[in-house]
């Protein structure tokens, strides 16, 4: 029953990324609405379920909140260390840096940070699919309602693993091809449940990891480049609206 649950997901994923890569004339409206369902899911979903499922205090403070400040900082030092890769790398003979492996810097992006970055959405999805799973090992009801919040909040997964990359400077295929990548995870996650049973404490301090790392994407890159060229009143719109929709969907699975 998970599995077949996690096909929904599948579904809108891919949703969520053909909506992104069909509205590249409106860049930046895709990237304030991609940081308003990034902002919704953190503040509105990952965090509150990290912090009751991981119920345990670390020198008085929850462990979800400090695997929450960890994946803040580690996705920071990775985009960081990434952004400095291809200057270390060989230089042409006019002394233009250039990267190795063909990741060649686009605009002043570095295109490891966004495959980086979608990558981790695609882990995330997994997740979302071991979840599921877990869920109805718990029992039907608690099943459906996860299976609920998963399916509506992965057209917003979808939209930006796609937005993820391209804003890196990746081009289409790549995009696409991380997009399949995190359309199928739920479903890997979902059957892996088949064989071994998640703790809850583990799923909540992982929900709480994640939830960081999201955050500093949101705030420090996709808001920041949506408003660069395009500050208009517009953008911060439909960063509202991806807000206000994951509301929407987290009060309705509930």
């Amino acid at each position: 029953m998970a599995v077949l649950v996690a096909l929904g997901a599948f579904l809108m994923t891919l949703a969520g990324g053909w909506t992104a890569h069909r509205v590249t004339d409106r860049r930046h409206l895709v990237l304030g609405l991609a940081g308003g369902l990034m902002l919704g899911v953190v503040g509105l979903e990952l965090l509150p379920e990290s912090l009751e499922a991981a119920g345990t205090e670390i020198h008085g403070v929850p462990a979800a909140l400090l695997l929450f400040v960890a994946g803040f900082l580690l996705a920071h030092l990775v985009e960081r260390l990434l952004a400095h890769l291809p200057r270390s790398r060989l230089r042409s003979s006019g002394g233009t840096p250039m990267a190795a492996h063909g990741a060649e810097e686009s605009d002043g992006r570095t295109p490891e940070v966004g495959l980086t970055a979608a990558a981790a959405m695609v882990g995330h999805s997994a997740m979302d699919g071991v979840a599921i799973g877990a869920a109805f090992q718990v029992g039907g009801g608690m099943g459906a309602a996860v299976a609920v919040a998963v399916v509506a909040h992965d057209f917003a997964d979808g939209f930006n693993t796609y937005t993820l990359a391209r804003v890196y400077g990746n081009a289409r295929r790549r995009a696409l091809a991380m997009l399949c990548a995190d359309a199928a995870a739920p479903v890997a996650g979902a059957a892996s449940t088949l064989f071994f049973t998640i703790p809850e404490p583990l799923l909540g301090g992982y929900l709480g990891l994640f939830g960081g790392a999201l955050l500093y994407l949101a705030a420090a890159e996709i808001l920041p480049e949506a408003h660069h060229q395009h500050p208009a009143r517009s953008t911060l719109l439909c960063t509202v609206t991806g807000v206000l929709f994951i509301w929407l969907v987290v009060g309705a699975a509930h």
